[in-house]
């Protein structure tokens, strides 16, 4: 039966004081966060790092809490928002980064908060799911409140993609086989949801630009079921054959969509349109975390079981170099 529980409640910030970025045996230093900027999160080391994307250099680090998977940033480019998963996805918190003196100033936790992973930031408020009590929560960074604790009842809410108007969310719910489409009424606390059935697994999760798809990876078949967001029903089954699907990403002007596969270690390009493939690219272990620069001429794709991010030319779809930030990268977020 689908629990619903929308609400607002009491946020308990753990106020920290500055955080000094972390040096790496002394190969790190703290420059000055640029703007733009690449964010990666190291799993392992529970770090985030700034990076330059002109140069690809890594402009400092930051402590996170553990085992961080996702990352998001504001649109005026000064905070972060990290989802800390935890390991054996029992993390119990969000670390609050001020980007401009790349600092921690505080740890999110409330009752029911385990395992927080996908999250997204429209304005003020950061979008996040909850995989311990199959939710999705809303957090106003700025009057630090949880404005919305959503009882989905689905099993592992991972990812989420939030309409450019914040009115609907949908949700890849990984053991239930299912994306939760919340549909927001006249206010915050009040939803109505459907949740539609796709192929086993699904994961990675992106909205069209235009806003009439949302694509859903599906990691345990090798398929993406494409959603019509008007209908709310799956209007095609793809068969990418990938071996553990991970993350997807459409290019901003909607020609692409980027599917890494966890299993094989590729990356598959897909031709939006057409849904064929154009292009498959192995680059290395464990391909995970995408981000598509918004310009659209590149994207980030971590290659986590090599410590690496690799660069790959969305014109001519070859990879140009590589780049370490850590051991484990993952979740990534552009900051103005």
């Amino acid at each position: 039966m689908l629990m619903r529980m929308g609400k607002r409640m009491n946020v308990r910030i753990i106020l920290s004081g500055a955080v000094m970025v972390s040096l790496c045996a002394g190969a790190w230093g703290q420059g000055k966060t640029p703007g733009p900027a690449l964010l990666v999160l190291n799993k392992e080391d529970s770090t985030l790092a700034i990076v330059d994307p002109a140069t690809l250099k890594v402009m400092g680090k930051v402590d996170t809490g553990a085992h961080p998977h996702e990352v998001a940033a504001s649109a005026d480019g000064k905070i972060a928002i990290v989802t800390n998963y935890g390991n054996d996805h029992a993390g119990t918190t969000m670390s609050e980064i001020d980007l401009v003196s790349q600092s921690e100033i505080g740890k999110v936790t409330f009752p029911g908060l385990v395992g927080p992973h996908g999250i997204e930031i429209l304005g003020d408020k950061a979008y996040f799911t909850v995989e311990g009590d199959q939710s999705l929560g809303v957090f106003d960074f700025v009057a630090n409140s949880i404005d919305l604790h959503l009882v989905l009842g689905q099993k592992r809410p991972h990812m989420l993609v939030v309409t450019k108007d914040g009115r609907t969310i949908f949700v890849s719910n990984i053991e239930s086989n299912t994306v939760s489409v919340e549909e927001m009424k006249k206010k915050i606390t009040d939803w109505t949801g459907t949740n539609v059935k796709v192929g086993k697994g699904p994961e990675g999760i992106d909205i069209s630009p235009d806003g009439k798809e949302v694509w859903a990876a599906n990691s345990g078949d090798g398929t993406v079921s494409i959603i019509d967001v008007a209908s709310k029903k799956v209007t095609q089954t793809v068969d990418v054959k990938t071996k553990h699907s991970n993350r997807l990403k459409f290019t901003p002007d909607g020609r692409l969509v980027l599917i890494s596969d966890l299993g094989s270690g590729d990356l598959v390009v897909l031709d939006a349109a057409s849904r064929k493939e154009v292009k498959r690219l192995n680059l290395g272990k464990s391909t995970e975390g995408i981000l598509v620069q918004p310009d659209g001429a590149r994207a980030f794709v971590a290659v986590s079981g090599d410590d690496k991010v690799a660069v790959v030319d969305l014109k001519t779809l070859e990879v140009t170099t590589t780049f370490t930030t850590g051991k484990d990268p993952d979740g990534m977020a552009w900051k103005k």
